[in-house]
């Protein structure tokens, strides 16, 4: 089983710059687990590793569709797994880098996915802002009305896995009540989960924001704009900027709107990140001590040999 080291954690924690440093101390090539990091020329809205920042470390991922074509969960776990099999035949270690839960847990089981998959995304997404427009109870009683199974099982109130039984049931057609085998585990991984204190984190959230504005993305958020329906004009950091072009907000409200969906975003993922993979946890902005543990911590990994 080969041997991948992946790097999660919520947007603004400084994956990017603890996996050049990793990448450098253990031989490493990064594949950028970044659903919207594929796209060529949207660099400032999916906050884009600089040339200048990889240090020579290769990147994978990154630049390798136009912004108008679509891009798959499935795309992304066949691209994924070749290019794991060719940088460990290189003698060095795949490394894992990115906040898209989906594409990294696809990447890491055998899941089978097929055309049905690929709207998953769309599909949670749907969910998520329904069910910012109903309450709690008039959310479950969706779910009851479509998957009477689930809903006698799942609480009212446990808003995430009334969502999560939504999705499944939409996107599979069984209940998330159906017994399912558990997708086997693809390879001896070793997982860091980057986190930190969450006000600290929305500050440097609404930092970033600001940034990315000072270096741009207002007219790449136009650029974007003027593709029309794409798949990419989907992505935070672009939509947001919309009701502006339209002259129907201020500037100053959309960048306000751009903030909380970002905060809001980072919240999910490490709901998601939480939930469904097994990391190890560290605070590298708070505690100084992080950086020896994570190292030891992939040292022993890798002298670990794989009995599976």
């Amino acid at each position: 089983m080969e041997k991948v080291l992946v790097i999660v954690g919520p947007t603004a924690v400084g994956k990017t710059a603890l996996s050049v440093e990793l990448a450098k101390k253990f031989h490493g090539e990064i594949i950028s687990g970044d659903s919207l990091q594929v796209y060529k020329k949207l660099d400032i809205g999916t906050a884009k590793i600089k040339t200048s920042e990889m240090e020579g470390i290769p990147h994978h991922l990154i630049d390798v569709i136009e912004p108008n074509e679509t891009y798959s969960v499935a795309d992304f776990q066949k691209a994924g797994r070749k290019l794991i099999t060719e940088i460990t035949e290189r003698g060095r270690l795949p490394m894992i880098v990115g906040g898209t839960g989906l594409y990294i847990q696809s990447l890491l089981y055998d899941f089978q996915l097929g055309a049905k998959e690929e709207s998953v995304t769309a599909v949670r997404k749907k969910y998520e802002e329904l069910a910012e427009t109903l309450s709690k109870k008039e959310l479950w009683e969706c779910l009851k009305t479509k998957d009477p199974l689930a809903a006698e099982k799942i609480h009212w109130n446990n808003q995430r896995k009334v969502i999560r039984a939504l999705e499944v049931f939409e996107v599979t057609g069984y209940s998330i009540t159906t017994p399912q085998e558990e997708p086997a585990r693809l390879y001896d991984y070793c997982m860091i989960g980057l986190n930190t204190e969450r006000a600290l984190l929305y500050q440097r959230i609404n930092q970033r924001v600001d940034s990315m504005l000072e270096e741009g993305l207002l007219e790449e958020a136009r650029f974007v704009y003027e593709l029309g329906e794409v798949q990419a004009s989907q992505g935070i950091g672009y939509k947001e900027f919309y009701p502006y072009f339209k002259g129907e907000e201020s500037l100053e409200n959309v960048v306000e709107q751009l903030k909380m969906n970002s905060r809001r975003y980072a919240k999910r993922q490490l709901t998601w990140f939480r939930n469904r993979l097994d990391a190890h946890w560290f605070d590298l902005l708070a505690e100084s001590s992080s950086m020896e543990q994570i190292d030891q911590l992939i040292r022993t990994w890798l002298e670990e040999k794989d009995d599976k």
